[in-house]
């Protein structure tokens, strides 16, 4: 395990804890038959016929984005921190598929979208401060008071969509409502969550739907807005499979106006997926993860980890043990041609982690990532800044000082 990622995250009950106040009891941070019985009503709010109208948010999102690089670099190329556009893109994204609501963030700033991202940055700056992991201290500090007040504007912002739909919806039967929602093609995360029942019938408390809807909020827009700078930086650097990215993207296209990936197409770019793939194992947009053990595990070479440890899983030391993956730092997508992978281990590529309590929205970010990916590289050609970004691991993998490129628009 690499010794910089054991020692940047702490296991999960003191990290974690830092935010509970915001995340209540939602997937990531709830345990044992909460957990499970959540698993189970949120398992179908990912389902692909919830998922595909996405795809039109994600093809929106992403051309607010490109109109405004296009501005930036109407004279020539813009050098652009990455990070910064595409986690605004994310969560405008994000609050169109979650809540229907359309704050305009990419283009004007929004007051909830700048809590979250006061609040990511007040847990990672938290962590590091060992004096600040005392609650009472904490809430003593500016920085304290600062995430209190974060954390009630983004409460009152769900809390409020989620009264209004309460309003709106007894009137209506349950079927009614997927019905006339379906024909609309708008069932967002908060109607599914409003909607779903348990095998007795009982319905999510609305605290319970807060905590669902805020978990996915946090954990669906830095961990794509990573994903996705690192892969524009790994293509920059690659100019030749960026070249490869982009044929194929308009080779699919090429009839096609105006310009949309649509479900379908996903499945129909297949050395596009497998750069996201190989992006993704040299950066996993989450470098570890924890687990309780619930039992004591024996490993192959005899020594056992004992029941109530709590096991820190290194996925960045996973995808760069040189013993699973040959020549771990070069950058080559043709590891996941489906040839080369037949013999791998499913433990040895683990992005969105594994088990029952993988990524329940794996599906939803690859698809953003996706879209993201195969439009910007129709339009733009991605360069490489002269500085080169050096890892920088917290909440999700990100860059020192920002991952910064030039984007030049294409003829």
């Amino acid at each position: 395990m690499s010794s910089f990622m054991s020692a940047a995250i702490a296991p999960k009950d003191k990290f974690y804890s830092f935010l509970k106040p915001w995340l209540g009891d939602g997937l990531l941070l709830s345990a044992g038959d909460k957990w499970s019985r959540h698993r189970r009503m949120l398992t179908p709010a990912f389902h692909f016929n919830i998922l595909k109208p996405y795809m039109k948010i994600f093809n929106d999102s992403v051309n607010i984005m490109h109109a405004k690089w296009q501005r930036l670099a109407s004279e020539g190329s813009a050098r652009l921190d990455m990070f910064e556009h595409i986690s605004l893109m994310t969560l405008d994204s994000l609050q169109k598929c979650v809540f229907s609501f359309d704050s305009n963030c990419q283009e004007k700033s929004s007051e909830y979208i700048a809590a979250i991202l006061e609040l990511s940055a007040l847990v990672v700056k938290r962590h590091q401060h060992l004096l600040l992991h005392l609650d009472f201290l904490y809430y003593l500090t500016p920085d304290g008071r600062r995430f209190r007040r974060a954390c009630r504007l983004v409460h009152d912002f769900t809390d409020a969509v989620i009264q209004e739909r309460r309003r709106t919806l007894p009137s209506q039967g349950v079927d009614d409502v997927l019905q006339a929602k379906a024909n609309s093609k708008t069932l967002d995360f908060i109607d599914v969550l409003l909607l779903s029942k348990d095998e007795d019938g009982k319905e999510l408390s609305d605290e319970d739907i807060r905590a669902e809807a805020d978990t996915f909020m946090f954990e669906g827009h830095d961990t794509t807005a990573s994903g996705l700078s690192w892969l524009l930086y790994h293509l920059a650097k690659h100019p030749e499979y960026q070249e490869r990215c982009r044929q194929e993207v308009q080779e699919l296209l090429k009839d096609r106006e105006p310009k949309e990936i649509e479900w379908d197409d996903l499945a129909q770019l297949p050395f596009l997926t497998m750069c996201v793939k190989e992006s993704l194992r040299l950066h996993p947009p989450v470098p570890a993860v924890s687990r309780h053990c619930t039992q004591d595990i024996a490993l192959p070479d005899g020594r056992v980890i004992p029941k109530g440890v709590i096991c820190l899983i290194s996925v960045f030391g996973t995808h760069h043990n040189p013993a699973v993956w040959p020549d771990p730092e070069v950058y080559d997508p043709f590891r996941f041609d489906p040839e080369n992978s037949k013999e791998r281990s499913p433990l040895a590529f683990i992005p969105f982690s594994a088990g029952p309590r993988n990524c329940i929205g794996q599906a939803f970010a690859m698809a953003e990532m996706k879209v993201v990916l195969a439009l910007t590289l129709l339009r733009f050609r991605v360069l490489l800044d002269h500085t080169e970004p050096l890892r920088k691991p917290e909440l999700v993998m990100r860059a020192e000082g920002g991952l910064w490129l030039r984007v030049e628009p294409r003829r």
